[in-house]
């Protein structure tokens, strides 16, 4: 299904009420994803990247601070982005890491600065026509053959309202072209959580790593 095409107006409005829905809910947002077990996306994002540690990593869309805690317990400097104000405070708090309050659609991020960036239930939120822009943002702050891993639950390429919260849900085709046709090439992908029949893996998890000119196809598995 073709996405719909979205004016300035309309994307200042999915920004506004999504980030109002994070800042209104920080708190329970925290409570209720601080015990997920989200090992499985962290090692796959390390298992990747080849430079000499501690790492630097950029957790995107780092929500309570989570996996900042973990990276950092890891050894890594791990710095955290979130467009919600309120999570934010949250996660220099849990953490102690040095967190940037960001939008997605509004990124300033430093050039070549990260070995990998970890964008684990975030980039979904990203509407589509807006997500190139953003992933060669996400590609230019990656050092050479950096590593991007993403965790977005999956769909039929349809995107909308789901509640107070925008978002677009890919298949695996259309993510790979997506990201590939941003300057990335797959390492891995997978379906979560492990152990379960198709139907009852929600997310997809994919790895990949920053190459120069590369258009990538895919085929199911």
């Amino acid at each position: 299904m073709k996405a719909p095409h979205l004016d300035p107006d309309q994307l200042r409005d999915i920004e506004t009420r999504t980030l109002r829905h994070y800042d209104g809910r920080s708190r329970q947002f925290w409570e209720g994803t601080r015990d997920h077990d989200v090992s499985q996306n962290r090692a796959a994002l390390l298992r990747h990247i080849h430079n000499k540690p501690p790492l630097r990593i950029l957790d995107l869309g780092c929500g309570g601070g989570r996996d900042l805690i973990a990276f950092r317990e890891l050894g890594h400097e791990a710095i955290g982005l979130d467009g919600s104000a309120a999570l934010c405070e949250l996660a220099r708090r849990h953490s102690g890491c040095e967190v940037w309050q960001q939008h997605f659609l509004h990124l300033d991020l430093p050039t070549a600065h990260f070995d990998g960036i970890f964008a684990n239930a975030s980039l979904f939120h990203v509407p589509t026509q807006e997500l190139p822009r953003v992933l060669r943002h996400c590609r230019n702050a990656l050092r050479d053959k950096g590593i991007l891993f993403s965790s977005n639950p999956r769909g039929d390429n349809v995107e909308g309202w789901n509640g107070t919260r925008y978002g677009a849900y890919h298949d695996l085709e259309n993510w790979s072209r997506l990201v590939g046709d941003a300057g990335f090439e797959l390492l891995e992908y997978y379906y979560r959580p492990e152990g379960r029949p198709r139907h009852e893996q929600p997310w997809l998890a994919t790895v990949w790593v920053k190459v120069e000119g590369t258009r990538y196809k895919v085929q199911e598995k």
